[in-house]
């Protein structure tokens, strides 16, 4: 469950704010009633901050690439063109 805290009162409990941050999660910050600002752990900050592989990256450093590799697994592509169609 999302923990809210009014803006005045996450100035005056800051320490708090933070110590749950670390210990229960992501705690939202509301003005006037509408969410503003979200304080989170590090470790929360890291894990939605860190870069990202790209795709190509992922699929060469699978296991499935180093199996392929170890196994000298080659693949080809059928050049069966499929039956004839009229339209």
């Amino acid at each position: 469950m999302p923990v809210s805290w009014k803006l005045q009162d996450a100035k005056n409990r800051l320490s708090e704010v933070v110590d749950r941050a670390v210990r229960e999660g992501p705690q939202t910050i509301t003005r006037r009633g509408d969410p503003v600002a979200v304080v989170l752990s590090t470790v929360e900050y890291r894990k939605l901050t860190k870069p990202r592989q790209s795709l190509v990256q992922f699929l060469r450093e699978s296991p499935l690439a180093k199996a392929v590799a170890e196994y000298d697994l080659e693949f080809s592509r059928s050049t069966d063109t499929g039956r004839p169609v009229s339209l």
